[in-house]
């Protein structure tokens, strides 16, 4: 009779561990409306977070054009899980306000392509979420407090908000009469830019002259845009512009637009190859990131040494420009 106790007793403990084990999360969200007294601007956020205590680098990640803060969530959701604050920003004049609702969706999409307002106001809001997650960090009040490290800051973005990216973090804006506006934050150490538009301009006004933080490029064969003028072949002039830093250039195989966006996750017959897309995605954003945000030597050798091509495999082409 004892041995029989014994054993329920160690079965239903080994439940309650395993229970435990699959009930822990490995990480939670957080959205919060930020106001900005100077701009008399909202910036609403969703903000994933590893569970465990523990001091982890930030990084904040741009929608592109008619987004919010609340998509990308596999991309959000992953690096949360691999130890990093992931701050999803939402910017007001660029995001689902700009055609929900409206006659003609494209064509308002189309105009705000050219809407000077978000152009300036986007680094201004990476900016000032740098600022926000830094008060959290030393909020007692806050799920954040002690979490952040805001010496390892990283900004990511989508289209528009891959432009909002490079701006954010080293690029200049250059006007049509050759004046220069410098947006960038000096806390940021290092960028990916997924499908960034781009101009042929842009290889003769020197707008990447000052350019230096690492940086993964990320684009595909047929990523055009689908409301600006930006070609697939021209999707790469950032990598090709920039002469300082590590940088790195992922062409997909078959790639569009939208496979960083996480549409196949809910796109029927597209679902199984953007899911594909997806996942190396994740594994090289992830890398980048332990490599110059954590520091860590073996992904910085995964991604120099060849294991990065390897990962790719036929699905995609990478180019890299990696400085001594």
């Amino acid at each position: 009779m004892k041995k029989v106790f014994l054993s329920l007793l160690f079965l239903y403990s080994t439940m309650f561990v395993c229970f435990a084990e699959e009930q822990a999360p490995e990480f939670k969200t957080l959205k919060i409306v930020w106001h900005d007294d100077a701009r008399n601007r909202d910036i609403p956020v969703k903000i994933y977070f590893p569970a465990t205590a523990g001091k982890y680098p930030v990084i904040i990640f741009s929608h592109g054009l008619g987004g919010t803060c609340d998509g990308y969530e596999y991309i959000g959701t992953h690096w949360a899980k691999n130890g990093y604050v992931s701050v999803h920003i939402q910017h007001k004049g660029s995001d689902d306000g700009v055609w929900r609702g409206k006659t003609d969706p494209m064509q308002e999409m189309k105009k705000a392509t050219m809407d000077l307002e978000s152009i300036l106001n986007r680094p201004k809001d990476v900016t000032f979420a740098i600022d926000q997650i830094d008060k959290l960090d030393k909020d007692e009040k806050s799920e954040l407090k002690d979490k952040c490290d805001m010496d390892k800051v990283g900004v990511a973005g989508h289209s528009f908000g891959a432009y909002t990216a490079l701006a954010s973090s080293g690029r200049m804006l250059v006007g049509p009469l050759g004046g220069k506006l410098n947006l960038a934050d000096p806390r940021i150490k290092a960028c990916i830019a997924m499908s960034a538009p781009a101009k042929d301009k842009e290889k003769k006004n020197n707008s990447y002259a000052g350019y230096k933080v690492p940086c993964m490029h990320m684009t595909g064969i047929l990523d055009d845009s689908p409301v600006g003028d930006t070609k697939a072949a021209d999707r790469r002039i950032p990598f090709d512009s920039i002469d300082k830093g590590d940088q790195y250039l992922i062409t997909f195989k078959d790639g569009d637009h939208m496979i960083f966006s996480g549409r196949g996750l809910k796109m029927g017959e597209r679902a199984e190859k953007d899911k594909m897309f997806q996942e190396l995605i994740k594994q090289s954003t992830t890398k980048f990131w332990d490599a110059y945000l954590k520091s860590e030597p073996e992904a910085k050798k995964w991604l120099v040494e060849g294991d990065l091509e390897k990962a790719m495999g036929e699905q995609a082409k990478v180019e890299k420009k990696n400085r001594k």
